[in-house]
């Protein structure tokens, strides 16, 4: 399995915000189409036009992209069989470290050493995080249940 690379992740400036928005907008209306591949241009730093041909997946991925950065948000592409360092991992669920060691060593989330060092596979991560999510919105659901039971004014 390979590791994932660990590249430094910034918040989008608010320029790039905007070009997300637009981009983000121009390029879904392409993604009905049933062709495998897509075409694009790209203009270097002299205005001269290259065309790129894009499998539409990835075209799907990349609106995707645009739509999380549109908002704001820092985006990271780590492939689906990539294995994370407990760090990467804790940053993904946003918990602590040592939070994420506890939930290893108690068997909650799988895990294997490469040598001394714990690894975490992506799909295990984020099927825990999709589980631990359904669990969240089930005890929330439950909690406002109680609070309209109770006449708590939480109509």
């Amino acid at each position: 399995m390979t590791q994932a690379p660990t590249l430094e992740t910034t918040l989008p400036v608010e320029r790039e915000v905007a070009a997300a928005v637009q981009s983000q907008r121009a390029l879904a209306a392409y993604l009905s189409t049933q062709f495998e591949t897509q075409r694009i241009q790209i203009f270097d730093e002299k205005n001269q036009a290259h065309q790129v041909e894009l499998p539409t997946s990835a075209l799907r991925l990349l609106v995707d992209i645009l739509s999380e950065l549109a908002e704001g948000n820092a985006v990271k592409v780590v492939p689906i069989h990539a294995e994370l360092t407990t760090q990467e991992a804790a940053d993904m669920l946003n918990v602590s470290r040592p939070h994420l060691v506890k939930l290893l060593e108690t068997g909650a989330l799988p895990f294997h050493k490469a040598g001394k060092h714990r690894r975490i596979r992506f799909t295990d991560l984020m099927a825990f995080k999709a589980e631990r999510d359904r669990a969240s919105a089930e005890a929330m659901e439950e909690l406002a249940k109680q609070a309209q039971d109770l006449r708590l004014g939480y109509e």
